[in-house]
């Protein structure tokens, strides 16, 4: 696991965004007069925002003159038109740190927009939604921030803190219960849980002490034949095939959680607009 806090991540995450973007200079700012703006930041539809440091961040780094006023949080539900921050400062710091900080912003927003989505649609039930390592490469952490902004929750973050048993480690490993136990001996407290595909592989997890299972491209009826059959011995994972359209009806079968890649990996960026004046 990466060493670095949270705050020296996002600093380490806007310094690369910055250096891809404005290279050895904004030449287009220096058309700009060197004199205050102002500038105010919009959502062109509904959604929730997420990504305000990320945001502040780009202008800290590009002057520190630069000052931003929120008048939203990070999950607060937005609705379309509405106001989200005010910028003052440089005209020219503005103008260059425009692009990276939406991108940032519309990014993250996007991905909390969606969480929420698929949170309201299992409301009703026990069940929760989780991300996946289905990440965009560098920004895991920021996205998987995202996801709990939205109302659902995190997954392992990586390889480092919990163990997903797949096929591949079921076969190397020899069985279901050889695999689980080494998994179970290497865990040192962290997550195990072990992916089967068919109901007679559910019972052999089982058997093993399996404490969670992941219920790789289940239907509906099956999983509710899962939960059945499972009877409390452990939690139960749906993954494969769940989308916000029958989100709901894998929820309803009774299982734990319900996994979902797209949370993360198939990004549509909130439409944000922010507008400039020349003070």
């Amino acid at each position: 696991m990466s060493s670095l806090t949270p705050h020296t991540l996002i600093v380490n995450q806007v310094r690369i965004a910055l250096e891809e973007d404005v290279g050895s200079g904004d030449l287009t700012a220096l058309l700009v007069p060197a004199r205050p703006a102002r500038a105010v930041l919009r959502t062109r539809e509904e959604g929730v925002l997420c990504g305000r440091a990320w945001f502040d961040e780009v202008f800290a780094q590009l002057d520190p003159a630069v000052r931003v006023t929120w008048q939203a949080q990070d999950g607060d539900r937005m609705v379309a038109g509405a106001g989200l921050c005010e910028i003052e400062g440089p005209a020219r710091a503005l103008l260059t740190g425009e692009r990276t900080a939406i991108n940032f912003l519309q990014t993250l927003s996007g991905t909390a927009t969606l969480a929420r989505r698929y949170a309201d649609a299992v409301a009703h039930t026990k069940a929760q939604i989780l991300d996946t390592r289905k990440t965009l490469p560098g920004l895991r952490l920021a996205q998987k921030y995202a996801v709990r902004c939205g109302g659902c929750a995190n997954h392992r973050v990586g390889l480092y803190d919990g163990i997903l048993v797949k096929e591949n480690h079921i076969a190397a490993a020899g069985s279901i219960a050889a695999a689980l136990v080494q998994a179970l001996e290497l865990a040192a407290g962290r997550m195990v849980e072990i992916e089967v595909e068919t109901l007679g592989q559910l019972e052999d997890a089982l058997r093993a002490g399996a404490p969670r299972v992941l219920l790789d491209n289940f239907a509906p009826a099956d999983l509710r034949q899962a939960v059945a059959q499972t009877a409390g011995r452990a939690l139960l994972e749906a993954s494969g095939g769940i989308t916000l359209s029958n989100a709901r009806i894998y929820a309803e079968t009774g299982v734990d959680f319900l996994s979902v890649g797209e949370l993360t990996k198939s990004v549509r960026a909130l439409d944000l607009s922010l507008r400039f004046s020349l003070s």
